[in-house]
Parts: structure tokens; C-alpha cells; sequence
């Protein structure tokens, strides 16, 4: 059943109710910042929680946080984080970029839609909810997890940004849970946006060093990046349930960062000249071939790591949209 086929009434009353996203099918990067007339269009959907009827006596509009899922689509813990959030006074939007495109998993297969695309439904999803009457669009956050924390770090980069936006416009504050950092932008620049990373430094899935040095070209263009690294976590460590082994997922965390110019053009890691046809697959296979690529790599929760994520998640809101 599609997410947004679904009922979910949070404890304390808050229903889920679908919004549609008019968002596109961008091949790679480029299409989004530099051919933007020709891209494919198709409408995305999420659920949009509001506060309590106590919270709304007192707020006016209220801040937002995106929930953006990562490679499962949207799964418990991220309607966990979404109740979390509400119960604290937020609004939350779980964005589905899954349902729309009729994809269930990207564990085994990460191109059934580029990582451009992901990055381009946070941005549309921005514009839909700054718009509803009751949330105030200057107060507007993601959070991100695995390769939704991809999503929410690129719609961040200004240089992917401006071109869907517009110049000032987007995320206040970008919270990225255990990242990939594959794919950056030579000018990583987020302007007044600030970013947090949480990040297990046992990951399987992601490469904490390329999101480490990600974090620093942010911080060397002027931007606010900070990170905390958590010992021993592995991926997904915020799930709550017990570590086990995902066969069917196809890895290559060691593989060399792709490169993107000014116009959103790939440079091929082997390379220093940008092509605008590089698509993700391209350069997937070439890690492939490069000898980067595994089968299996595990995910889950040791005790207190999802309360350890909560924790860190709540103040990094409450101190950023307030």
C-alpha cells in the first residue's frame, strides 16, 4: 500500500493528511541547474502532521521539519520522529518520493531515480508547504536520513538550489542523518542555511570521512556545518530495532567522491573535464568495475542510539527554528 493510501493518527490526534507535490524526474544534476525546461514532471506526495489543537491556541504558524526517508522509503522510525516533533510543537511533512515513481527499495539499486531527483522533491516540497496557511515559511527545515540525508544536504547547496528557489529562498536548517557524501558540488555553499550531521563511524552504507571532508568544504566556503560522529553506530542506528545484516544492499562507501561544476555537471572521478551526460549509473558503474562495490551491509539500533538521535534531533530544532 502506498504511504499516502495509508491512515496515521498520531497518540495525541494529529492526522496525516496527503499533500501533492508537483516535483520532476531531473536524469542528473545538470538537468536541474542548467536545463531545466526539458525536465520530466511528475506530482509526489508526503503527509503533512500539524500540533495539537493546545499547541495551536498559542503559536500562530507554526515551524516545519520535512522527514525525508532514505533508500526503504518511509518505515516506523521515521513516523516516530515526525510524531516526536509535533508532540514538541512542530509541524512535520514525511515526504514519499518513493510511491510516485512505483519503487519500493533503492538498497539493491540505487538509479532506479537519480540522487538529483531526490534533492529536487525537497525543494518542490518546500515550495508547497511555505505556501499552506499554517506553517510560517521563514521557519522551514529537513531532516534527512541515508539517502534522504543526501536529499536534504544538496537541496541546501545553493548552486542546486537557486535554480528550483530562487536566490534567498529554501530550508532554514538541514538536520542529515548518516549521509552519502558521493556526489558534492566544487562551490558547496549554503549560504544562511546550517547544517548538522549525526553519523554512526561504524557505517557501512556511507563513508564517514567523505561526509567529514564534505562538512569541512562547507565550513572553508563560509557555510555552518557541524558533525557528530557516535562510536560504534552503524547505519540507521536511530531505528530502534535490532542490528541485523540487509543481503540484497549494494555498497561502495570507499568509492572516490564524483564532482559537481557550476553548471551541475559531473567531473568522472578519473577526469578533470565536466559532462553534462554523466548520470548517476555511469558512476556507479564505474565503481563497480573499479572493484568498490559489495553485497550487504548492516543496519540498526543498539541500546539507547535511537533516544542518543531524538535527543540531538530535538535540540537541534527547538535551537534552530524555535
Amino acid at each position: 500500500m502506498r504511504f499516502r493510501d495509508q491512515q496515521i493518527v498520531f497518540k495525541q490526534g494529529s492526522i496525516g493528511n496527503n499533500l501533492d507535490i508537483p516535483s520532476a524526474n531531473p536524469v542528473n544534476y545538470f538537468d536541474v541547474v542548467s536545463s531545466a525546461v526539458g525536465l520530466s514532471r511528475l506530482t509526489v506526495d508526503g503527509k503533512l502532521f500539524l500540533p495539537s489543537a493546545e499547541h495551536r491556541k498559542h503559536a500562530g504558524k507554526f515551524p516545519l521539519v520535512m522527514v525525508v526517508p532514505g533508500s526503504l522509503g518511509v518505515a516506523p522510525s521515521h513516523l516516530v520522529h515526525a510524531e516526536t516533533l509535533v508532540d514538541d510543537g512542530f509541524a512535520a511533512f514525511v515526504l514519499d518520493s518513493f510511491g510516485a515513481r512505483d519503487v519500493t527499495s533503492t538498497v539493491a539499486n540505487q538509479t532506479q531515480f537519480s540522487f538529483a531527483a531526490s534533492a529536487y522533491d525537497v525543494l518542490a516540497a518546500w515550495q508547497v508547504v511555505a505556501a499552506h496557511p499554517q506553517i510560517d515559511p521563514s521557519r522551514i527545515g529537513a531532516q534527512g536520513h541515508s539517502r534522504g540525508g543526501s536529499a536534504v544536504m544538496t537541496a541546501a547547496t545553493r548552486r542546486f538550489a537557486d535554480p528550483v528557489v530562487g536566490a534567498g529562498n529554501g530550508l532554514k536548517a538541514v538536520l542529515a542523518g548518516y549521509p552519502w557524501s558521493g556526489h558534492q558540488f566544487l562551490d558547496p555553499g549554503i549560504d544562511e542555511t546550517e547544517i548538522r550531521v549525526v553519523m554512526g563511524d561504524a557505517d557501512e552504507w556511507c563513508s564517514p570521512m567523505q561526509v567529514q571532508g564534505h562538512c569541512q568544504a562547507i565550513r572553508l566556503s563560509g557555510g555552518k556545518a557541524t558533525m557528530r560522529l557516535i562510536g560504534g553506530a552503524q547505519h540507521s542506528f536511530d531505528r530502534g530495532t535490532d542490528i541485523v545484516n540487509v543481503t540484497e544492499a549494494s555498497v561502495s562507501p570507499a568509492a572516490p567522491t564524483a564532482y559537481l561544476d557550476n553548471n551541475g555537471a559531473f567531473i568522472h572521478p578519473l577526469g578533470d573535464v565536466a559532462d553534462s551526460k554523466l548520470t548517476d549509473r555511469d558512476l556507479m558503474i564505474y565503481a563497480l568495475k573499479a572493484g568498490y562495490g559489495r553485497k550487504g551491509a548492516r543496519i540498526g539500533s543498539r541500546d539507547g542510539e535511537s533516544e542518543l538521535f531524538r535527543a540531538d534531533m530535538l535540540a537541534f530544532w527547538r535551537r534552530t527554528l524555535g
